[in-house]
């Protein structure tokens, strides 16, 4: 993809993982570079290394009566992270068909009442999301396109969308652990050996170009007007 000029925005990468070393941590400072490759201003939000609390509190849980209610410092500091970005992208292990806890409760407590949802006019109207899952499950597994459906549901109609967001999609990356593993006809969970030399080598470049290709696609789709 040629690069961008510097019109092309700024981009909020969040990673939600707790090890720098993780194929996750991999893959969202891949992606950072490609972003800023294609002439984004890009912002990297580690969760975890940033020291983010998921769990909700009292200073952050919404009042049904005060949408201008003023949350947190650390939650508005998160706010205007993603109100200064054009996009944003997560990238997350899928844990039992959904982002991990650390995710989760970013978008609970910053994504809340009277800034991503409950006006007229939403805040977040002409951003895009990309949701970008590492998933554990073999791209050969039946199970892999409902998962991928139900991310979808969840994750754009659910939650981006509701918020505000003009797209968003779900691009899931099989394949992600180390040793494949499937469920059989009884179900049964099946773990196979680890790969290792050249092999492993070629397995996780080929994971590279897909995560390459879909962070590709989502740059190029046409933005939806606002």
């Amino acid at each position: 993809m040629p690069p961008l000029d510097n019109a092309a925005g700024t981009a909020l990468v969040v990673m939600a993982h707790h090890r720098a070393d993780s194929l996750t941590a991999h893959t969202a400072r891949r992606t950072a570079a490609q972003l800023e490759g294609a002439g984004y201003r890009v912002d990297l939000l580690d969760l975890h290394a940033e020291q983010f609390d998921p769990r909700m509190n009292v200073a952050d849980q919404p009042d049904w009566g005060d949408r201008d209610k003023p949350y947190s410092d650390e939650v508005r500091a998160h706010m205007q992270r993603i109100l200064d970005a054009d996009l944003v992208i997560a990238v997350f292990p899928v844990y039992w068909q959904s982002v991990p806890a650390l995710l989760k409760g970013w978008i609970d407590r910053v994504w809340n009442y009277g800034f991503a949802y409950g006006r007229s006019k939403p805040r977040l109207a002409g951003k895009r999301m990309l949701w970008l899952g590492l998933a554990g499950v073999t791209s050969g597994d039946p199970v892999t396109e409902g998962m991928r459906a139900v991310l979808e549901t969840n994750l754009s109609e659910g939650i981006a969308y509701y918020c505000g967001f003009s797209h968003s999609t779900v691009a899931l990356l099989p394949d992600a652990e180390e040793r494949p593993q499937r469920l059989d006809a009884e179900g049964n969970l099946l773990v196979g050996d680890a790969v290792a030399g050249t092999e492993r080598e070629a397995r996780y470049a080929e994971f590279d170009r897909r995560a390459t290709k879909a962070v590709e696609g989502f740059l190029a789709a046409e933005p939806v007007p606002s």
